[in-house]
């Protein structure tokens, strides 16, 4: 557990309940992270070094940072097979682009604040006291979490962590990234029949502020297309001009909202 401060000074606070009060505080966050990635850790030591970043250890080797190295071979290895027998007629240059995108701390640090990780971590003073994290620690602790997941529950525990929580990255990344960033396809699309470009309309959102999604549609020469939901607005937004580039075509919309 984390260090109890000297109370030797005589404050007049009882040791055994501060250090009671602190283990609660740890066991609520490890708790609740466990909550939020939907995984209960047998040994609960290695869930709480992944949480830890080296400000907050006492000493580097109690940090994250092993397991972050682990869990990003981990990442790399299970996003490449899943690529590979998901999208058997992509060529390997269309693979490595669309491997780079899903695996990216851009991708992990989203992933990470979508649900709130930032609330479970253990940091050292200076860093709590930012109000912000940083991204570059919230793409860490996805990869340090995920190794300790392989460590406490096995290969087929951590490839359902990988899937869970990468599976919309990898859809994402084949759509926007292999098959064309599709707001600009519509973009272009608008342009060249309507003289304008697409307006997005946010229809509804739901779920907690650390989980919100976002319903949106798009709308090309006054007409409203199928409407899509996003973890956020970005991802709403251009999954709503997939899906309004799909029925243009006259094709089922690929992310249909009801």
């Amino acid at each position: 557990m984390a260090r109890m401060a000297d109370s030797s000074a005589g404050d007049g606070r009882d040791p055994s309940r501060s250090t009671i009060e602190l283990d609660l505080d740890v066991t609520q966050k490890l708790e609740l992270c466990e909550r939020r990635i939907g995984y209960v850790f047998r040994d609960k030591r290695l869930l709480q070094a992944a949480l830890t970043h080296a400000s907050g250890a006492d000493h580097r080797l109690a940090s994250n940072e092993r397991l972050e190295f682990l869990g990003d071979a981990i990442l790399g290895s299970v996003v490449c097979e899943l690529l590979y027998r998901q999208y058997p007629h992509y060529l390997e240059g269309e693979l490595t682009k669309i491997k780079s995108v899903v695996v990216s701390r851009h991708s992990c640090a989203k992933i990470s604040e979508a649900l709130g990780l930032h609330e479970c971590l253990f940091l050292g003073k200076g860093m709590a006291a930012h109000r912000e994290v940083p991204t570059s620690l919230l793409a860490d602790v996805f990869e340090s979490l995920l190794a300790a997941v392989y460590l406490d529950g096995g290969d087929r525990e951590a490839r359902q962590f990988i899937e869970l929580h990468m599976g919309p990255e990898i859809e994402l990344a084949v759509t926007g990234e292999a098959g064309g960033n599709y707001k600009s396809l519509l973009q272009q699309f608008a342009q060249r029949e309507f003289g304008n470009t697409p307006l997005y309309q946010l229809l509804d959102e739901k779920g907690p502020d650390h989980a919100k999604c976002f319903k949106v549609t798009a709308v090309v020469g006054g007409q409203r297309y199928q409407a899509a939901w996003g973890r956020n607005k970005k991802e709403a937004e251009q999954r709503a001009a997939c899906n309004a580039l799909f029925e243009i075509r006259s094709e089922p919309a690929p992310y249909p909202s009801d």
